[in-house]
């Protein structure tokens, strides 16, 4: 299979062919499920599109604690069948379907009680680890291992001394999240299925009692009037895979939908690798859930909260009642304590869960649901990232059931995504690779574990512009050709995509990006066709939105960090 291009003539082309014949399977919501159901329905070999309102993994899948995991809280709740197939699936993607991607990481459970805790934590622990293997995917891990508190404190130096007694080490799994949607797609797109961002579904079609497809407006089009290029895409059967958005969209078939989703706000804060001196991650009990300190690169993640939300789904903001509640219980067990000067970003995401009798999101269910509520349409919501593609058959079969035609079983279970195949023998090679592309060994570790085999395509882009082999400037983790790569490979729009989703810089510098802004909008303008004008645009918003943040960032609550956070456009006028 040839790895598919989602540069922007190939967006124009996917909503050509959309509009220009009845699909088998439309897929609307371009998070890791809606991109997971469209890779499912295509190597099956039916007919797909995938639309997505705003950017590939703009919304929840962009924002979550970048762990693929069995969930071992709900080991606790007794959700044996839930963890099992999250181990299960974990295993696959550490193994076959996204060994570049995806990376075991180590954590640590300070345990604060003798003799119980020990029995008690290190029984769940084991059984963990007993699941993984029994899953037939779980060798590719070390088992837990206990330790006492010396043994401990050598493990994680940053904890205090009175904080534990002893410790569990385990291990799970992390990706980058939105990377990993992005590869999706692009699978999805070399397996046949149209690929379009920044098309908007605004109304449902219909004839008679069934939904026969929808309309379209494309974002980045100009109909003349200073309104949007409108399409009609119809479809067999269409999936909506919108998570959080899910009763919204209900809503256009005018149909009471037959479950509700409730989002559940999780913040996360990002600082420096040298603000904890710890060779491994943290889990920590809370009073209402859990908390992680989790590696990521050169810095730490920390997360995350579990409240309801009600307010605006697009841009979800941090308090800084939030914002303290994570520093308060990760400073419990730290010898040297994180003031709000160590943060150098914070993201806040929604999760979409099912809603039930009980008044505490934390409660609520991480199981998904399929429904069929009327003739042509399948509805997919509820679950959590790792279990992604069982949600993906699932939504598949479902609407393979309403086509009414034979159709093969799912396959994803054998299908790697892009930049798997050959990873790993240019991983063993990355030496000689630096070397004929006159780049520090260290520059190609971070272009492998971030694209994979792909890696190539990158290094093309800098053997015909030496330039693009150069750090991008307040940005020194990424090569200016990464820049460059997502918007002509990627499916990159709007600067946001780049600092926010291709790369992490947004999080990841204390500036927020703002110095890296103009650099990098000033590359994506040679792909994406951009004059001096909208350069200054793409900017201005990227800088509106940072300060839109930071000022949400201050506010005592929800409402009034809402209040800031919507004070930024939402998009970027053209």
């Amino acid at each position: 299979m040839k790895t598919a291009v989602l540069g922007p003539a190939e967006r124009t082309e996917a909503l050509r062919r959309m509009a220009d014949r009845e699909l088998d399977v439309l897929v609307v919501g371009g998070g890791v499920v809606g991109a997971g159901t469209a890779l499912d329905a295509a190597t099956r070999g039916l007919s797909t599109g995938l639309l997505e309102a705003r950017d590939w993994a703009a919304g929840t899948s962009s924002r979550s604690s970048k762990l693929i995991h069995g969930g071992l809280r709900y080991l606790e709740m007794l959700d044996f069948a839930l963890v099992r197939e999250a181990l299960k699936e974990r295993g696959l993607l550490l193994g076959r379907l996204a060994p570049h991607l995806v990376k075991p990481v180590p954590f640590l459970y300070p345990l604060q009680h003798r003799g119980w805790e020990r029995l008690y934590a290190g029984s769940g622990v084991a059984l963990y680890d007993a699941m993984s293997v029994s899953s037939g995917h779980g060798r590719g891990l070390p088992v837990h291992r206990h330790l006492s508190r010396s043994k401990a404190l050598r493990v994680a130096p940053a904890l205090r001394k009175d904080a534990l007694v002893g410790a569990l080490q385990y291990y799970d799994a992390q990706m980058d999240d939105a990377r990993f949607v992005s590869a999706l797609v692009r699978t999805a797109a070399g397996y046949g299925a149209q690929c379009a961002n920044r098309a908007r579904v605004t109304g449902v079609l219909r004839e008679g009692e069934r939904v026969v497809g929808v309309t379209v407006d494309d974002l980045e089009s100009d109909d003349g009037n200073g309104g949007f290029r409108t399409l009609e895409i119809r479809a067999k059967q269409v999936v909506n895979a919108t998570g959080v958005w899910t009763d919204d969209t209900q809503g256009m078939i005018a149909e009471r939908g037959q479950f509700h989703v409730r989002a559940s706000k999780g913040i996360h804060l990002v600082v420096p690798k040298d603000r904890i001196h710890s060779s491994t991650g943290l889990i920590l009990r809370t009073e209402k859930s859990v908390l992680f300190v989790i590696p990521w690169g050169r810095h730490w993640i920390v997360g995350t909260t579990d409240t309801s939300w009600d307010l605006d789904k697009a841009h979800p903001a941090a308090s800084s009642a939030d914002i303290d509640y994570l520093l308060e219980h990760v400073n419990s067990v730290l010898a040297v304590p994180l003031t709000r000067d160590d943060v150098e970003g914070v993201y806040a995401g929604l999760r979409p869960l099912l809603a039930g009798e009980s008044e505490a999101t934390s409660k609520l269910s991480r199981e998904h649901t399929v429904a069929h509520p009327v003739p042509g349409l399948v509805v997919i919501a509820g679950g959590k990232y790792t279990t992604y593609r069982v949600m993906a058959k699932d939504a598949v079969d479902a609407a393979v059931h309403g086509l009414d035609v034979r159709v093969a079983d799912c396959c994803t279970e054998e299908v790697p995504l892009a930049g798997a195949e050959g990873y790993h023998a240019l991983w063993n090679a990355r030496a000689r690779i630096a070397a004929r592309a006159g780049l520090h060994v260290a520059r190609v570790e971070h272009l492998l574990n971030r694209h994979g085999s792909l890696t190539e395509e990158v290094l093309e882009l800098i053997e015909s512009r030496p330039d693009l082999g150069e750090p991008l400037g307040g940005a020194d983790d990424y090569l200016r050709a990464e820049v460059v790569y997502a918007c002509s490979h990627e499916g990159a729009r709007h600067l946001e995509d780049v600092l926010t989703r291709r790369t992490r810089i947004s999080i990841e510098t204390f500036d927020r990006g703002t110095r890296s802004a103009r650099e990098c909008a000033e590359l994506m303008a040679g792909v994406l066709g951009w004059d001096q004008k909208q350069i200054d645009r793409e900017v201005e918003h990227y800088e509106k939105r940072v300060e839109a943040e930071r000022e949400s960032q201050l506010q005592p609550d929800d409402q009034t960090a809402d209040a800031a956070r919507l004070g930024a456009p939402d998009t970027v006028p053209l």
